[in-house]
């Protein structure tokens, strides 16, 4: 008993030091909160992980809280009624979730699919402190009020190269946009997953990336390309 006794100030110090390493964490991924409000989130939100492909949210699933990425990468999609999907855009660390904000506050359905891309590190905000973060936490209201503008210039550009853009554009755009993301020139993506984010056929996508090859802009490996000149 006297030796399991020693051990509990070493377990509390070393919860005291993985929260506060967390917290630091969560700072640096969201250097806009302040430390209060910093607190409040660790106090009541759960940190979990999730492996590459692991679905986080589906269509018609009701959202009990909402996310904070702190490490890896999700795919936000939108899902047709035959399965198909139109990619929306990516969560990153640094960036929340703008529709499970809004769902969750209003216990309504997601119209989305988000999926894992790389190993993703989150935490969970429980929807019964959406209010009191609002209400109380100015940096926090910036913070949702960003997200909402970020995501809307987006889809504001998603809906221009849809729309007015040709499919060669909109690729040229997309692989620019994914150098952006991973900070790299060597993308590791196929034909297949490029066509399903762009809403085309891998054979129009293979084609259009032979020619992008002979103009010397990319070059294609088995399953990655590079990109060089574009």
């Amino acid at each position: 008993f006297w030796r399991f006794m020693v051990y509990i100030p070493y377990f509390c110090s070393l919860q005291i030091m993985i929260q506060s390493l967390t917290e630091d964490k969560l700072l640096a991924s969201f250097p806009t909160f302040d430390k209060e409000l910093a607190d409040l989130i660790m106090e009541h939100g759960s940190i979990k992980t999730f492996a590459a492909d692991d679905l986080i949210m589906r269509p018609g699933q009701f959202i009990r809280s909402t996310i904070l990425v702190l490490k890896g990468r999700i795919k936000v999609s939108k899902q047709g009624e035959e399965g198909d999907e139109l990619f929306m855009y990516y969560l990153e660390p640094g960036n929340a979730c703008a529709l499970s904000m809004i769902c969750a506050s209003k216990q309504e359905k997601s119209e989305l699919l988000a999926k894992v891309i790389e190993d993703t590190e989150v935490i969970m905000i429980p929807v019964a402190l959406m209010d009191e973060l609002m209400g109380n936490y100015k940096s926090w209201y910036y913070f949702v009020l960003e997200t909402y503008r970020q995501r809307f210039e987006e889809l504001l550009t998603l809906i221009d190269h849809t729309v007015f853009r040709s499919m060669d554009e909109r690729l040229l755009f997309y692989l620019k946009k994914q150098q952006e993301a991973m900070k790299s020139n060597e993308l590791k993506l196929t034909h297949e997953q490029i066509a399903e984010d762009l809403g085309s056929s891998r054979v129009v996508i293979s084609r259009l990336l032979k020619q992008m090859e002979k103009d010397g802009k990319v070059k294609l490996f088995r399953s990655h390309l590079e990109l060089v000149n574009i």
